[in-house]
């Protein structure tokens, strides 16, 4: 890949080289210097002679041998100029320190397309703008400025510089584990976040991606690279922009669109990404994935010294969702051979002092429990590594075996063990030893809770890959001919939106179950249709200009007889020309009065990150009142769609309640397939609303439909 070469250099050179300790251009010198970087350094200033010893070049084309990257410290205004003198030179890479471009407004992007434009020409391509550097700690090629991070096997990425040094801080304070690489992303304005997964999930020496995302210019492409990329290794991600004001914050930062958090969150999950929504979990998970085998079923015992702990971590463990089982009788036989007998062995196991005299039984414990057929993972909490602190320093080296033990079990059971202990701060050997062995260890019950939640996440992904969708669009594979007449029509008359009978004959024309109706131009016509249905009618106006058409007083519900839908017609013709004198009034709609049963809401949008997403839950009025929707990024599978039901707050009530029959599920599961398969059909549809749906025991009826076309055609 090109970023092998970036990221891999072997040659730097540093625009802006400096005199001035305070300045960049002389801080990249020192540090890679200082750190031993193992290739060529080419500082370039044209009123420089020399910096820190090296010779300084006027200019980038100046300089004799190959450059493989350019650490560029200039001003956002002289950046064209400096890729052009790079671009003569052959540069492969650049990162671009300085900011002042989309994150700060219309003349920002205008310069940032411009230095894009540059980069293209010369084939160069781009790091930031806006970013805080890069690492490569295998090579020592620090273009970042920050020293001693710890070595290791995350990569790192971020749009934050001070959300990276908080994560190599936490790291190099906390942990044995560090990192292979890290790179700001900054405002991703030509190499993007999915180019980085490609290359990181190539690289031997990363075992997981790390990642803190303020916004994705290309999030289909990365959804579709990271569905690869997780099948080998752990991503963890930390998405801000959640809040109204947090996307106004991430905005300004990167000038990247942060989207709808629900659609985000549910698209990362389905890559197989672990989200993360508290930042003091995020090392700690990546430090847990990339050190800890997958549990594999969801299932986890607690091995504890004291009943609070115990139940606390239960609680929280179930909350995460995952199953804390009863352990087996023969695995809690085994563990009364070695335990007192007030010890509760159930699980959680409360050793109730059996470790007193011996804390190495923690480790016999941790055999017996991960034997267990049962139990994919285990949560040690309590006092372990700190027995030889509290009650007599003869029984440290004891939580040194038993920490010997622990290693050697997880290599031989090939279960994660996390492990909790109120003695984390005081850095005991036994501790230490743990860590050796890649058995994470935390202070904070939820920490250590998260962690062993995020290792089920990533194994239940892992068991259920060939379920979820590899997020790749067929346009117009399923188009039927009349179905492309219908927008055509739509687009030569000018229109953004389809007429109601159009969309709900769209619909149609792919089996979607619409409520029948037929276009009345005259009241005398209304009539006429209403004839052929049995019971009350519903007219609806029928206008290009009016979308909304109960806004418009277009709608009149409940008509019986003849001289009742002759005074509708009339004064929905009336209300719809006080609405907008000048609006096309096509007729109106004439359609059967839908039996009553549970109103659903099916919609689709395209999203600024994702492209088209589809949206599903309770309808009517109910969305309003409950706003309880489940998002998924199209294309879906069937299991995605009998998810999506599932998740919402209103599932209980298509199952039936109060003595009422369920509803047909599997019909509902069908039309939101259907949904997907048109929008994948049709790439002129910028939005489709289908309120209501009502659903039965038997079918469901499309009651009124909305389709909305893209401003030009794709």
């Amino acid at each position: 890949m090109f970023l092998d070469r970036i990221l891999n250099a072997d040659s730097v050179a540093i625009v802006g080289a400096s005199k001035n300790e305070t300045k960049r251009g002389f801080q990249a010198i020192r540090t890679l210097l200082d750190e031993k970087y193992e290739g060529v350094i080419y500082p370039v200033n044209p009123k420089e002679k020399s910096v820190l010893g090296f010779k300084c070049y006027p200019h980038v084309a100046d300089i004799e041998g190959p450059v493989d990257v350019a650490l560029v410290a200039t001003p956002a205004a002289t950046i064209p100029a400096v890729l052009e003198d790079c671009g003569r030179k052959g540069v492969q890479g650049a990162v671009l320190l300085a900011g002042g471009f989309g994150e700060v407004g219309l003349d920002g992007r205008m310069l940032e397309e411009k230095v894009v434009a540059t980069a293209r020409q010369y084939n160069i391509r781009l790091i930031g703008p806006n970013t805080s550097g890069m690492l490569n700690l295998k090579k020592n090629l620090n273009l970042v400025g920050l020293r001693e991070a710890p070595k290791g096997n995350i990569a790192l990425l971020s749009q934050s510089g001070n959300m990276a040094l908080t994560l190599i801080t936490e790291a190099k304070i906390k942990s044995r584990k560090g990192f292979s690489y890290y790179v700001g992303v900054g405002n991703e304005a030509d190499i993007k976040f999915h180019e980085y997964l490609e290359f990181f999930g190539q690289d031997p020496d990363t075992r997981a991606i790390l990642m803190y995302v303020e916004g994705l210019r290309e999030g289909r492409k990365f959804l579709q690279q990271a569905y690869k990329t997780t099948l080998e290794k752990p991503i963890i991600l930390l998405k801000s922009g959640r809040s109204t004001t947090g996307k106004r914050s991430a905005g300004s930062h990167t000038g990247a669109l942060a989207g709808m958090s629900e659609v985000a969150k549910g698209a990362f999950q389905r890559a197989g990404i672990i989200v993360i929504e508290n930042s003091d979990e995020l090392f700690p998970a990546a430090e847990t994935l990339s050190s800890c085998p997958p549990i594999k079923n969801n299932r986890v015992a607690i091995l504890a010294d004291g009943g609070g702990h115990a139940t606390i971590v239960a609680d929280l463990l179930t909350d995460l969702g995952l199953v804390i089982p009863e352990l087996s009788a023969k695995t809690q036989a085994r563990l009364k051979q070695i335990l007192p007998a007030a010890a509760s062995v159930p699980n959680p196991v409360d050793v109730a002092g059996g470790t007193d005299a011996d804390p190495s039984i923690f480790a016999d414990c941790a055999d017996i429990i991960l034997k267990d057929p049962h139990i994919g993972g285990l949560l040690i909490v309590g006092l372990f590594g700190g027995y030889g602190i509290r009650f007599a320093e003869s029984l440290a080296w004891m939580e040194e075996e038993a920490a010997h033990m622990m290693g050697k079990i997880v290599k031989k059971r090939k279960k994660p063990i996390v492990v909790h202990s109120l003695y984390n701060s005081a850095k005991p050997h036994s501790l230490e030893l743990l860590r050796y062995y890649s058995i994470p260890v935390y202070d904070s019950l939820d920490v250590a809770a998260k962690c062993v939640a995020v290792l089920a996440e990533y194994g239940n992904y892992l068991s259920s890959y060939h379920t979820k969708t590899n997020f790749v669009l067929n346009w117009g594979a399923k188009a039927k001919p009349a179905g492309k007449k219908i927008v055509h029509n739509a687009r030569q008359e000018g229109r953004r939106a389809l007429l109601e009978n159009e969309a709900k004959r769209l619909l149609a024309l792919h089996g979607a179950p619409v409520l029948e109706d037929t276009l009345a131009r005259t009241a005398d016509e209304a009539v006429s249709i209403a004839q052929n249905f049995e019971g009350e009618v519903v007219l609806k106006i029928v206008s290009p200009d009016i979308l909304h058409k109960s806004d418009a007083g277009g709608v009149q519900v409940k008509l019986r007889s003849a001289k009742e839908i002759r005074r509708a017609f009339d004064e929905i013709i009336a209300n719809a020309r006080k609405f907008d004198a000048r609006a096309d009034i096509r007729g109106v709609l004439v359609s059967p009065m839908a039996s009553s049963g549970v109103e659903v809401i099916i919609g689709t949008k395209i999203d600024d990150q994702f492209g088209p997403v589809i949206m599903y839950g309770l309808g009517g009025i109910m969305v309003e009142i409950l706003k309880h929707v489940s998002f998924r990024v199209l294309p879906i599978t069937s299991a995605g769609a009998k998810q999506m039901i599932k998740e919402t707050k209103s599932f209980p009530i298509l199952n039936g309640i109060r003595g009422q029959a369920p509803l047909d599920k599997k019909a509902l599961r069908k039309l939101l397939l259907l949904c997907s398969d048109l929008v994948e059909s049709y790439p002129e549809i910028q939005e489709m609303d289908l309120n209501p749906v009502i659903v039965y025991e038997q079918g469901l009826r499309i009651v009124d439909a909305r389709i909305i076309l893209k401003e030009a055609a794709p």
